[in-house]
């Protein structure tokens, strides 16, 4: 039995060391750019938005808040102050739907880290999460345009950590919170990437997720909702998913569910959007996803 052990070990340390080295570079540089944002660039990628309500671009400024979304570095519980202070500015429910729909699925950090997939996953990630902040954005516009969709009553603009005086120390703080953050999430992901590879079959991966079929794209999007912890913490697996032959297409439905779904990010949404506008924000990710996904396999995007 020790010697089994023993093997065992061996076999997933082997797992383990590949994925880490193939990954961890992509981690280290997401947190670099994460914290450079962060500290330098945040607060122009918010006074961007908040001239949207002043600059009155119509439907063209769903397009250019979803891209502000993504290039936001704030996870959600930051970004709702942040969006009530949008609201108070003018900004429309239309363009913040679009930020903060493109804001939950994916920042600068995540990108970084998704480029590890390969620059076709990459390109269908940031394709989707911009798509899908912009059909958010022009639903509620054509569906709310005599009323509210978000209730921002209640939320102050979030406490700014990053104020040190010295420049080094506020950026070298930040990037210590980014890694204490999604470090473990890290970790855990390479473990049970190294896990799968050593016993989960290929075949079966690949008879789930592999083809075209609809229902392995609805099956990604659904072991989404209780597999994301982190965005980081889901690359290891689904590079590891790809290479034993899941489709591009039910990784992107994953890629869409999983930080839509996320516990935390389900917490921040329902305080702003009430049961009912909750409810159509699960239906719409769940939809989004899986059309996404199939599309995506359909035609080899």
């Amino acid at each position: 039995m020790p010697d089994i052990l023993k093997r065992e070990a061996i076999y997933l340390w082997y797992y383990f060391s590949i994925q880490l080295r193939q990954i961890f570079p992509y981690w280290v540089l997401g947190m670099v750019l994460g914290s450079v944002i962060s500290v330098f660039m945040k607060e122009h990628i918010h006074n961007a938005v908040r001239s949207l309500g002043k600059r009155k671009p119509g439907v063209w400024g769903i397009l250019i808040a979803s891209a502000l979304g993504i290039a936001s570095p704030l996870c959600m519980y930051g970004t709702i102050p942040i969006a009530a202070s949008f609201s108070k500015s003018g900004v429309k429910d239309d363009w913040l739907a679009a930020f903060m729909m493109s804001s939950i699925l994916l920042n600068p950090q995540l990108i970084i880290y998704s480029a590890a997939l390969g620059r076709h996953a990459l390109f269908v990630r940031i394709l989707s999460c911009f798509l899908c902040g912009i059909v958010s954005g022009l639903l509620v516009r054509v569906f709310y345009k005599d009323g509210r969709f978000f209730n921002f009553s209640g939320f102050d603009a979030p406490e700014n950590h990053d104020t040190h005086p010295n420049i080094v120390l506020r950026f070298l703080k930040n990037l210590g919170r980014n890694v204490k953050a999604t470090g473990l999430y890290f970790l855990i992901g390479i473990i049970l990437s190294a896990a799968f590879q050593r016993y989960v079959p290929e075949n079966l991966v690949s008879f789930v997720f592999g083809g075209s079929k609809a229902w392995g794209v609805l099956m990604a999007a659904t072991i989404g909702v209780p597999l994301y912890a982190c965005g980081g913490g889901t690359i290891p697996l689904l590079q590891a998913w790809l290479a034993d032959g899941m489709s591009m297409g039910s990784a992107a439905a994953f890629m869409i569910t999983g930080p839509a779904t996320k516990i935390t990010n389900l917490g921040a949404v329902k305080i702003v959007l009430g049961v009912k506008r909750f409810l159509l924000y699960i239906i719409f990710v769940a939809m989004f996803a899986c059309l996404t996904g199939i599309t995506v396999n359909l035609t080899g995007i």
